[in-house]
C-alpha cells in the first residue's frame, strides 16, 4: 500500500507590510473563525480517515454519544438541522450498522435512533481523536494561561449569546 507524501505546512500568504490588513481580518470575531474552521477542517479529514464518516455523519454520532435512543427530532435539534437534512445521513448510518432505529414505544409516531456497538467504537474512536487533537493544541498552554483562556472564552460566548439574542429581538 503507497502512502501520500506529507504536505509541507501551508505557508500564509504574503502581506504587503505597507499596507494596512484588511480591516475584518484583524478582528477577533474573524480570527476565531479561522481558527475554528482550520480545527474542523482538520477534523473532519481525521473522523473520515478514523471511521469514514463525513461532517454530518460525524455530527450526529457525536450528538448521539453513550446516551439513551433519542428521537429524530430531538437530534436534529441537537445537531442545528431539519429532520429532512439528517434523514439521507441517518439512512446510511442504518445502512452501514453504526446507528439503530426503533419505533418508541410510548409514542409509536415517533422514532428513536442510538448508536450500535460499532457506532459506540466509532463515537469512542471520535472521542480519543478529539482528546488528542484537543492535547496537541494546548500543550503549547501553561495551567494558567489555560484557565485564564476558558474565562475569556466563557465571558466573550456569554456576550456573543447576548448580541444574538439582541439581534433577533430586531430581527
Amino acid at each position: 500500500m503507497s502512502q501520500k507524501p506529507s504536505k509541507a505546512r501551508r505557508e500564509l500568504p504574503a502581506v504587503d507590510a505597507s499596507q494596512p490588513p484588511a480591516p475584518i481580518t484583524v478582528m477577533l470575531s474573524s480570527r476565531l473563525m479561522v481558527l475554528a474552521n482550520l480545527l474542523k477542517r482538520g477534523a473532519m479529514l481525521r473522523y473520515k480517515r478514523l471511521v469514514g464518516l463525513n461532517s454530518v455523519e460525524f455530527g450526529l454520532v457525536a450528538s448521539l454519544g453513550r446516551r439513551p435512543p433519542m428521537s429524530v427530532a430531538r437530534l436534529a435539534e441537537a445537531v442545528g438541522q431539519d429532520k429532512g437534512q439528517i434523514s439521507r445521513a441517518l439512512a446510511e448510518l442504518v445502512a452501514r450498522k453504526l446507528i439503530a432505529k426503533a419505533v418508541n414505544p410510548n409514542d409509536n409516531r415517533e422514532v428513536l435512533v442510538s448508536l450500535t456497538k460499532a457506532g459506540l467504537a466509532a463515537h469512542d474512536a471520535i472521542v480519543a481523536g478529539a482528546q488528542e487533537r484537543n492535547r496537541l493544541l494546548l500543550e503549547q498552554l501553561s495551567n494558567d494561561e489555560l484557565a485564564l483562556l476558558m474565562e475569556q472564552i466563557d465571558r466573550l460566548t456569554t456576550t456573543a449569546a447576548d448580541m444574538l439574542d439582541r439581534e433577533r429581538e430586531l430581527g
